[in-house]
């Protein structure tokens, strides 16, 4: 009898404990449930959360955040989300619509409004800070662990830009006459060319507008001309052959072409390109 009694205590409290502590884990391995507007800010929030965050980003990094639709799966996943980061551009109206039919009210929205180009090592840095002061804020038992992984991907970037800004630098860039997609102009002022003339959308190239541009450049002797994926690919084509100079396409997202889902991938990938450009 005293076995038996001693036998169910011990079920007892074993089921006490699985209660206690087996009902705590879940909470405690929670992830942070994040959705982002765009690659640039997911591919950071993935590098400073790590195995603390879940994050799905909504616009494919090939698209111009100004023409996206909006999904049913995209109104779920923010209606499961606890933070929305986006950027505040005019081009993503749709962010509020969203955020209204997700009706989520535990969902913390933060815009990491930055206008220059994320493509650039400084303002890289500059994003990296506002996301993880966010996310700190959002989830402070993980905020050490989110400083610390910031420290390290700072590194990450400061070292990649004295690493491109070395190479470039031996190219003498300044001496480089290009006309580029107005959505570039901050990174190839940044890279170190002599940017003439800018340009818009497609649809803003009128044929007076493209006439005024080709004149621009011959009297600016421009030798290449810089693309934007995003808001058009061929949009400076009709130019390019107008002045019968090099032409570039390249990505302001993190993972719009292959091998380029981070930032310093990226990053390599379009100084790449331009550098191929300059030596033909």
């Amino acid at each position: 009898m005293k076995k038996t009694i001693v036998v169910i205590t011990g079920l007892i409290l074993s089921l006490i404990a699985i209660s206690l502590f087996g009902g705590c884990s879940p909470e405690s391995t929670a992830k942070l449930k994040v959705v982002t507007s765009t690659s640039l800010i997911s591919s950071i929030v993935e590098r400073i959360g790590g195995d603390k965050v879940d994050v799905v980003n909504i616009i494919p990094p090939a698209q111009c955040p100004g023409h996206f639709d909006v999904k049913p799966g995209d109104i779920q996943r923010l209606a499961d989300a606890d933070l929305f980061l986006l950027h505040g551009w005019q081009g993503e109206q749709f962010s509020q619509e969203l955020i209204a039919s997700a009706n989520n009210p535990d969902l913390t929205v933060v815009k990491i409004d930055i206008k220059s180009s994320w493509m650039t090592p400084p303002v890289q840095l500059l994003a990296i800070d506002k996301i993880t002061a966010t996310l700190s804020q959002v989830d402070t038992k993980s905020s050490s662990d989110y400083q610390k992984s910031a420290s390290a991907y700072k590194e990450n970037v400061e070292a990649k830009g004295a690493e491109i800004k070395a190479r470039l630098a031996e190219a003498d860039l300044s001496s480089v006459n290009v006309m580029c997609d107005e959505q570039q102009a901050g990174f190839v002022q940044w890279a170190g060319f002599n940017v003439v003339a800018t340009y818009g959308r497609p649809d803003s190239l009128t044929p007076q507008v493209v006439k005024e541009l080709v004149d621009k450049g011959r009297e600016g002797k421009v030798t290449l001309i810089i693309d934007n994926m995003q808001s058009g690919k061929d949009a400076g084509a009709g130019i390019a052959e107008e002045l019968g100079c090099q032409r570039v396409i390249l990505s302001n997202f993190p993972g719009c072409f292959e091998n380029t889902e981070t930032w310093e991938k990226a990053v390599d990938y379009n100084v790449e390109l331009l550098l191929e450009a300059i030596a033909q």
